[in-house]
C-alpha cells in the first residue's frame, strides 16, 4: 500500500489505519462522532493527499479541458477554482472534480479511486493537441482544514488566506513552504485545502497544530475519512462510488449547477464529452433523484439497501449514517420521481425488518 507524507503523523497520533484504494490511510484517531463534532465546534485537520492531482499545460490546455468538463471554464479568472464532473459519451459520470486556474496551467484534483482513470482519459482525448500533462499526486501532499475556528486560526499568520472568497485561492511561500491554499472543502463548514510539497508536510503539519501564542492548544483534531464521510453526508455532498458513478448521471444526482449545456455556442466552443446525452435528459427529465431520508429509530440504511414506497421498490441507498450533529440517522438513495417529494412516507429494508423513513430536503444540514 501507499503511504501520505502524513503518515508519520497519523501513526504517532495513534490513527486507526484502513486500505483505502491502495493507500494505507487514517480511518479514526479516537472515535469518528468525537472527531465529526470537533469540526462542527471548532476545526479539523484532514489527509486528503490521495487524491489526484493532475497539472495540464501547453497551447491546447484550455480546449482540452473544455472537451473533458461538463462546467465551462474559459471563462475562469486566474486564481480561482471550479467544480466540475467528467461524463463518458451516455453522461454517465467518470469523475467529479475541482478544477484550479493558475496564470500557465491548470490544476485538476480528482477521486483517489479515479485518479489514473482520470489520468487516461484526459491523455487519449489529447490525442496530437500540444498539451503537457503531469501527475503530480505523489510529489505533492494536500491536507483539509475545516470548522468554524479555521478562518481565525489562520488570520494569526495570514491576513491574505481569511480574505479569500469561496473557490478562489492564493500561493504562499511562508518560512520554506510553498503552498497553493484554496478556499474550498468537502464538510459543510468553513475552510481550506492546502497543497504542498510532499517533503515539506511534516512542517506544515506541525505548524499546523504548534500551541497559540498565549500557551493554550491549538483548537484543531486531527480527522480520519470516517468523520470526513459523516460530515460530507450530512452536508448532502456526493461521494463517487456511491451517489456518482459510470451509469449514473448528474442532472439526476441534482448537480445540474456543474452542467454548461451551452458550450458548443460559447465563443465557437465545441460539446464536451457526453452534452448530448445530458442534452435528452434534461429535456426529458431524470426518471429518479437524489434524496435525502430521515429513518425513525436508531438503525443505519447501508447502500445498496432497497427504497419501498408500500410493496413496490423505488429507488435503494447511496450512503446512510446516524448523523452525529442531529441525533439520528440520516440516508441519501436514488428514489423514482413519483416517491421523491420532501415528506413522503417510505420505508428501507433493513436486514428483513422494513424501517419507516420520510423525505427531507438535502441538506441535512447547513452552517448557521
Amino acid at each position: 500500500m501507499q503511504r501520505t507524507p502524513f503518515y508519520q503523523f497519523h501513526y504517532d497520533h495513534s490513527a486507526k489505519f484502513v486500505n483505502f484504494v491502495g493507500w494505507e490511510m487514517p480511518m479514526l484517531y479516537r472515535s469518528i462522532h468525537e472527531e465529526h463534532r470537533h469540526v462542527r465546534a471548532c476545526g479539523g485537520v484532514f489527509d486528503i493527499s490521495h487524491m489526484g492531482r493532475i497539472k495540464v499545460g501547453g497551447l491546447h490546455a484550455r480546449r482540452l479541458l473544455e472537451r473533458i468538463l461538463t462546467r465551462r471554464i474559459s471563462d475562469m479568472p486566474v486564481m480561482r477554482c471550479r467544480y466540475s464532473l467528467i461524463c463518458n459519451e451516455q453522461g454517465g459520470t467518470l469523475d467529479d472534480v475541482v478544477v484550479y486556474r493558475f496564470e500557465d496551467h491548470w490544476l485538476v484534483v480528482c477521486n483517489a479511486l479515479n485518479r489514473y482513470k482520470v489520468l487516461d482519459h484526459i491523455q487519449s482525448t489529447a490525442g496530437t493537441w500540444q498539451v503537457k500533462i503531469e501527475d503530480l499526486t505523489e510529489s505533492t501532499a494536500m491536507v483539509a482544514v475545516q470548522g468554524p475556528e479555521v478562518m481565525r486560526l489562520i488570520g494569526s499568520f495570514s491576513t491574505e488566506v481569511p480574505a479569500l472568497k469561496r473557490y478562489a485561492f492564493c500561493t504562499k511561500n511562508l518560512l520554506i513552504l510553498k503552498m497553493t491554499i484554496s478556499r474550498t472543502g468537502y464538510t459543510g463548514e468553513d475552510g481550506v485545502e492546502v497543497i504542498m510539497g510532499a517533503a515539506m508536510a511534516s512542517t506544515a503539519i506541525k505548524l499546523l497544530f504548534r500551541r497559540q501564542d498565549d500557551g493554550t492548544d491549538n483548537l484543531l483534531t486531527p480527522a480520519g475519512l470516517g468523520a470526513r464521510d459523516t460530515l460530507r453526508m450530512e452536508a448532502g455532498m456526493p461521494l463517487y462510488g456511491h451517489e456518482l458513478d459510470e451509469a449514473t448521471d448528474p442532472v439526476s444526482a441534482g448537480l445540474d449547477f456543474a452542467i454548461s449545456l451551452d458550450k458548443d455556442t460559447y465563443k465557437n466552443g465545441e460539446p464536451f464529452i457526453g452534452q448530448n446525452a445530458l442534452n435528452r435528459i434534461v429535456t426529458d427529465g431524470p426518471k429518479r433523484r437524489l434524496c435525502g431520508l430521515r429513518l425513525d429509530g436508531k438503525r443505519t440504511a447501508r447502500q445498496h439497501m432497497p427504497v419501498r414506497h408500500g410493496d413496490k421498490t423505488v429507488g435503494h441507498v447511496t450512503s446512510g449514517c446516524v448523523s452525529p450533529t442531529l441525533g439520528y440517522p440520516i440516508a441519501m438513495a436514488y428514489i423514482q420521481n413519483e416517491a421523491a417529494e420532501v415528506g413522503t412516507c417510505l420505508n428501507i429494508e433493513i436486514g428483513n425488518n422494513p424501517v419507516d423513513t420520510q423525505v427531507v430536503a438535502l441538506p441535512f444540514y447547513t452552517k448557521s
